[in-house]
Formats: C-alpha cells, sequence, structure tokens
C-alpha cells in the first residue's frame, strides 16, 4: 500500500517538457477539448497533472491539451513511481476505466443543471448540454393538460396592432403575411426555430365543426376562398417573412394536410434553401370522411439558410429516438381535454406534439416563433420546454384564447404593451362596445 502524506509535493513545469503517455489508450476528441477549453477559461486550472520521472503524463492529458490550446506555459504536477512498467499502464487504465462505471443521480443532476442555467450560467462547459437537460422533460408523454377556455362567440378584447406579453412569451395581433407584424413583435430578435399550423385554405363549415355542439366560423383568411394559386402567395408571403426573421440555419416546421402540398412545395420554391425532411404526423383515428378517412397531417421541415441547424437528437444514442413519422393521439381522439381544445380552435394541435419539435431544433432560452398561432398551442409548448414564444395572430378572438390559456397555464399575467393588464383593457374595451 502506498504511503500518503497531508502536502504531496507539488512542482510548476513548462508544459512543452511534458508529453503523452504512448501507452495511454484513452482519446479525446476535438469537441471535448473545445468544451474543457471554455471550462479551464472560467473555472480556471484545477488540480495537479501527474506524471512519472520521464515527464509522460499519467493522468490528466485532456487538461494538458486544452492548457496547449490556452497559451499556458507553466502547469502544476504531481511526480509518481511505480514498482513496474505494468502497474503504470495499469494505472493509466484504470484511472479512465474506472470513473466509467459510476452513474448519476438523474433527479440531482436535473436539478443542478437547471439551477446553473436560470442563473445564467453556460452549462455545456461542464460537458452537458441544453439538449441534454431537455431528454429529461416528459411534455409528450399522457395527456395534454385540459384548460378550461372561452366560448368561441365571445366579443374579442384584442385588436389589430395590439402587442400583449405573458412573462418573456409575446403575442401580436396582426397580418402574418406583413413584415409590420414581426417587426412589431420581435425588433432585432430572430427566431431559432419556427412552428407554424398556417391556414390549410380549407373551408371550416362542413370539415372541421359543426356536428357537435360547438360550432366554428370561418378563419379570416385562407379558410377555403382561395384559388390555387391565390393560397400559394399567401403562403410565399409567410414563408418570406419567416425567414426574414428567423437565424441562418433555423428549421421551419410547417403543417399542412395533403391537399395543398403542390402549393407548399411552390411557395417555398425559391425562399427556403431545402426541404429537409417531409413528417406524417399519425392521429391514430380517422377524421370524418368517406373516401379513405384521412388519419394523418405532414409536417414540412424546411431549412433557412446555410448554417448548420440545430439536432438535438442526433441518431438517437442520448435515448431520443425520432423518425419521420410521429405517433400522436389527434384532438378527434378521446382523452381527458378534448372538448376543451376542439372548442377553442377547430384545428388545435396537441401541446405535447408541438414540444417535441421544439425540442428537436432548438435550445433551452431560445426564441420560438409561430406566425399563424390560433389558440395559442405553440406557445404553450415553448413555455413547457423553457424557449420563449412569440406569436402573430390574426383574428383578436384567437388572441384573447391564446393569451387566457398561456396565462393559465404558466401562471403569469397578461400585459398590453403599454402597461394595463388585460382586465383593465378588457373593461375599457367592452364598456365602449356596450355604450
Amino acid at each position: 500500500m502506498a504511503q500518503f502524506t497531508n502536502h504531496p509535493r507539488i512542482e510548476m513545469v513548462r508544459l512543452s517538457d511534458l508529453k503523452p503517455d504512448p501507452k495511454n489508450p484513452r482519446k479525446h476528441n476535438k469537441k471535448q477539448i473545445e468544451q474543457l477549453v471554455s471550462n479551464m477559461r472560467r473555472l480556471g486550472f484545477r488540480g495537479a497533472l501527474l506524471v512519472d520521472e520521464q515527464n509522460r503524463i499519467i493522468a490528466g492529458l485532456a487538461r494538458w491539451l486544452a492548457a496547449k490550446e490556452l497559451g499556458m506555459e507553466m502547469v502544476p504536477v504531481i511526480r509518481e513511481r511505480f514498482l513496474s512498467e505494468e502497474d503504470r499502464v495499469a494505472y493509466i487504465i484504470g484511472d479512465n476505466r474506472l470513473a466509467e462505471l459510476s452513474e448519476w443521480d438523474e433527479d440531482l443532476l436535473k436539478n443542478s443543471l437547471t439551477d446553473l442555467f436560470d442563473a445564467g450560467f453556460d452549462i455545456e462547459i461542464t460537458g452537458f448540454t441544453t439538449a441534454d437537460l431537455d431528454f429529461s422533460l416528459e411534455v409528450s408523454k399522457g395527456e395534454d393538460e385540459p384548460v378550461e377556455l372561452p366560448a368561441g362567440d365571445e366579443r374579442a378584447v384584442s385588436r389589430i396592432g395590439d402587442l400583449w406579453f405573458v412573462g418573456p412569451h409575446r403575442i401580436y395581433c396582426g397580418d402574418a403575411r406583413d413584415s409590420v407584424s414581426y417587426d412589431a413583435l420581435m425588433g432585432e430578435e430572430r427566431a431559432a426555430l419556427i412552428v407554424a399550423d398556417v391556414p390549410y385554405n380549407v373551408r371550416i363549415a362542413g370539415n372541421v365543426s359543426g356536428l357537435g355542439k360547438k360550432t366554428h366560423r370561418e378563419f379570416c383568411a385562407a379558410s377555403g376562398e382561395l384559388t390555387q394559386a391565390e393560397f400559394t402567395a399567401f403562403l410565399r408571403a409567410i414563408f418570406r417573412n419567416c425567414v426574414c426573421f428567423s437565424a441562418d440555419g433555423s428549421i421551419h416546421f410547417m403543417f399542412m394536410d395533403w391537399r395543398h402540398m403542390r402549393e407548399m412545395l411552390d411557395a417555398s420554391d425559391g425562399v427556403y434553401t431545402e426541404l429537409k425532411q417531409l413528417l406524417i404526423w399519425n392521429k391514430q383515428v380517422g377524421a370524418m370522411g368517406t373516401f379513405y378517412r384521412s388519419q394523418h397531417e405532414l409536417v414540412f421541415v424546411f431549412k433557412s439558410g446555410r448554417a448548420r441547424h440545430i439536432n438535438t437528437f442526433g441518431l438517437g444514442g442520448k435515448g431520443r429516438y425520432r423518425t419521420n413519422v410521429i405517433d400522436h393521439p389527434g384532438a378527434n381522439v378521446f382523452r381527458k381535454g378534448r372538448q376543451a381544445d376542439l372548442d377553442a380552435h377547430p384545428t388545435v394541435k396537441p401541446t405535447g406534439l408541438l414540444a417535441d419539435l421544439i425540442l428537436d431544433c432548438s435550445n433551452r432560452g431560445d426564441l420560438v416563433l409561430d406566425p399563424c398561432l390560433g389558440s395559442g398551442s405553440t406557445l404553450l409548448a415553448a413555455h413547457k420546454t423553457h424557449r420563449i414564444g412569440v406569436g402573430i395572430e390574426l383574428d383578436p378572438l384567437y388572441c384573447d384564447v391564446a393569451l387566457r390559456r398561456l396565462s393559465e397555464a404558466s401562471g403569469l399575467p397578461i400585459v398590453h404593451a403599454d402597461g394595463r393588464s388585460f382586465d383593465e383593457v378588457a373593461a375599457e374595451r367592452l364598456d365602449q362596445t356596450e355604450g
């Protein structure tokens, strides 16, 4: 048994005098060294390297490589002597391997990383990423949370041109085809991700409502009244704004049904850099219809720009296995909260489905934009996944619905850009209407 002392002899040695041990089988990739460099810039060079009498590095090779990148000249070392060459090699291997056999306390790790992130700390210097933190979220499992929503025939509080805040999230009542809406909503900020349920140019009556107690009026635009050419131009105007107000390399998820695949592709041609993928949302239950009941919707996955896009799931190596077929119950599946969702918006998308897309292609704290907000499901999903949600909605009534849903789900108040609360604005405007 080796003898220990309270104060091992630490000496400062020139970095250039040290050398890797040729028998060390451990390899260090570029990304790891970059993370370690960031770590050492923030936290300093902690702990001495272990070297032998020939200045071969026994433990601490990665920190030596990082120190070289930082331009350090001197580093602390502790010299170790071994009884045999076999002992020295065994120590090198064991020092690397034995640490791999430990396990994380997942709850404690998640809480610690969350605390660091909330404090504004760059958690990537720990070797973890915000994507690792997101893997602990289970927003897509189980039922969507039921929310009591206002009836669709209520008078709207919101008006065109209103900008509302719910905590860090923002909603603008305006037209997604008009760049003025994006300027008012985002200013100089740019979205890291776009998730949009654009209008399908299909009449609501006879297609998605009218058979139950609750019926819905037609959407303000693209609700079956546009020709193929007009709808293509409608989509193109939205797509162009999305590109202008999003980051280089951002992913844009655009929902659409099978009837308008041609318009989607024509509208995106020359606007987006590429069509990265076409997702199939399997809603598990067929909708009303006679010639093959529709059980799916399409999600066009466009990329804007040439920069590297965010992909948090990779090949599924970290436990997040994703394919281009997404199985998630639609609003027509009987479940808790189903009718409340349908009452709020006739084509409501499940929050869990949207949260999964957000987790796939953005990081915590990122700005997520929905230019066709509807009842606000994208912003609910952004809130649940610790992103900042911003949205545009043309219909003032649906602005109200989205605001109330988000406020109730988050516990945060609704505040107008002029500082008044939602209730204060409502009292003034509804009184004026009654008068």
